[in-house]
């Protein structure tokens, strides 16, 4: 529960309380009443913790919840927070040396939700903003490199086009798709200068007919628009959905009880689409499905966030990543190492590399499966991290019984139509829905559903949460099919090779078989192998990490150990 802090005392409207945080640059604003995850969400107080660190992050500061909640509640800004925006923009301009809609050298700014609770997805982020016909010529200029700023204002068009002013996401993938016919490119990171400038100008003219009128070109007009969509993106329909699914509590968007509500960042942009010693990734510090202590994840080469998260491109495992960046992926190592060892948690990391150097832009605890979970408290247990009772407490008793669920017999006969990334583990046999919604259908009727799409987005929330598994034919291992599989304990296969969906038809190509809407599948989330048909399942053993954590589960209650109890 948040304290008081932010609540305005009688005749208080002289001197409006604080609520914009600094951080960046190995420094961070101290939060009142230690009331850091509650007051600045989970991305603003994970930037906060790893500014004071030292480890390099992107300066910027966080608009803490409380002006979200006053803002649902009221249909305006708290007191002074537009003047402490403004001051917050003022030092961020001097931290650069740049300016923002600056047209000799912009600042371009990231504004991203983060509430107290992880919502992987369901909320809004606005990347590159700063940019208008002005400014994007600058970027060119001060770049060297048309093609990458060109790229970037699309981009940013498209994000705020779809986020800030509501259009159909859709149509900005439709003039895409058609430019890169019209060029003969698979990727869109394959379109040169011209194409990226042409496909600026039809994303223009699209706004401007959609909504008759043009698309913003003020900045600070850009960044008050965005944070306000981004405020309001927690009570938008898919976050609302996931906080009712996953239990948590939302103080009903209004601030009623002093809780909920999500915080927005404004933090200095870098830039992973700069070539092709720059890129975007997410790192695990443990094996997210496994629990094994290794760095786990994914690095997408020439690209932005949104493209690894979106699992349109399929990315590379860090090992390549070590292979081609050797230097920058070791600081990556050292930083998730001491994240690790400071949080006394695993860490999911998301960063960016900008032509050759690292910077860190989140860091939260990581989703991951049951068996992980265990693995990973006992472990931690072991290596004098955490304490016995606190292994215990982070393991969900009831969720503990998945562990014991059946597994796919392997002496069975099965027909392997292909294979895919093993991004969630288990064992499901259902029947194949090619939407969200018809797996919420199938599911109500008491049929097991395997939701299959090309990839899936955070609007299809409803229908993982009603499918027994996820089948998708591209995204990697934390793609969003895959983290919020995982985190729901669902089985998931992704980046299919050879699956081809026909959504219209309602129907799958996969190994020279047709699978039609309702045919029955078999996923197996451990290969990642997509089998026609039911296979047979047997129970699985018992691993030693279940075992000894049930044993200091028994001994603590026997002993009555509390939360600093040593290994028993």
């Amino acid at each position: 529960m948040m304290p008081e802090v932010l609540t305005e005392p009688p005749g208080a409207a002289s001197a409006p309380l604080r609520r914009v945080f600094a951080f960046g640059g190995g420094t961070a604003d101290d939060v009142p009443g230690g009331a850091a995850l509650d007051l600045l969400g989970g991305k603003g107080a994970g930037l906060a913790e790893m500014s004071r660190l030292g480890l390099p992050v992107p300066p910027g500061f966080t608009v803490c919840t409380e002006v979200g909640r006053h803002l649902l509640r009221t249909g305006r800004y708290p007191d002074g927070v537009r003047e402490q925006v403004g001051g917050a923009l003022s030092q961020l301009e001097a931290r650069t040396g740049q300016g923002f809609g600056d047209a000799s050298d912009p600042l371009l700014v990231a504004v991203r939700s983060g509430a107290a609770v992880s919502m992987p997805g369901m909320m809004d982020t606005v990347l590159n903003l700063g940019l208008n016909d002005a400014t994007v010529e600058a970027l060119a200029r001060r770049s060297g490199d048309p093609r990458f700023a060109f790229d970037t204002y699309r981009r940013f068009i498209q994000m705020f086009g779809a986020v800030v002013l509501g259009l159909d996401h859709g149509c900005f993938e439709d003039i895409l798709e058609q430019a890169k016919l019209r060029h003969r490119c698979r990727l869109d990171c394959e379109l040169d200068a011209d194409a990226c400038r042409a496909l600026v100008r039809s994303y223009l003219a699209m706004v401007e007919r959609e909504l008759g009128q043009p698309f913003p070109q003020d900045p600070v007009q850009q960044l008050w628009q965005a944070v306000g969509a981004v405020f309001r993106s927690w009570d938008n329909r898919r976050a609302v959905l996931f906080r009712r699914l996953n239990g948590v509590t939302d103080g009903d968007g209004t601030g009623g009880n002093g809780t909920g509500g999500t915080a927005v960042t404004v933090q200095a942009m870098v830039f992973g689409n700069r070539g092709a010693d720059s890129g975007t990734g997410v790192a695990f510090t443990r094996d997210p499905s496994t629990g094994d202590d290794v760095l786990f994840g994914e690095f997408l080469p020439d690209a932005q966030g949104e493209d690894l998260v979106s699992g349109i491109r399929t990315p590379q495992p860090l090992d390549r990543m070590a292979e081609e960046m050797p230097t920058v992926f070791g600081q990556l190592e050292t930083a998730a190492k001491r994240l690790e060892a400071h949080c006394r948690d695993m860490q999911d990391i998301e960063f960016t590399v900008q032509q050759g150097r690292l910077f860190l832009l989140q860091t939260r605890p990581g989703k991951r499966t049951m068996e992980a979970a265990v693995r990973i408290a006992v472990h931690m247990a072991e290596a004098g991290l955490i304490t016995a009772a606190e292994a215990v407490g982070r393991v969900d008793a009831d969720a503990l019984q998945r562990l014991l669920h059946p597994v796919l017999d392997p002496s069975a006969p099965r027909k392997v139509l292909g294979r895919g990334l093993p991004a969630a583990p288990g064992a499901v046999t259902g029947r194949i829905a090619f939407s969200a919604a018809e797996a919420v259908q199938r599911a109500a009727r008491g049929e097991s559903v395997i939701l299959c799409r090309a990839e899936t987005d955070p609007e299809d929330i409803h229908g993982i949460h009603a499918a027994g598994g996820v089948l998708t034919a591209r995204g990697g291992m934390t793609s969003h099919a895959a983290v919020v599989a995982r985190g729901m304990g669902r089985t998931c296969v992704v980046a299919v090779s050879g699956l081809v969906i026909d959504r219209a038809g309602g129907s799958a190509a996969l190994g020279g078989e047709t699978i039609r809407s309702g045919d029955v599948v078999t996923l197996d989330g451990s290969s990642g192998e997509v089998l026609l048909g039911a296979v047979p399942t047997v129970m699985p053993a018992l691993s030693d990490e279940v075992a000894t954590l049930i044993g200091w589960a028994d001994e603590l209650r026997w002993l009555g150990g509390g939360a600093d109890a040593p290994l028993p």
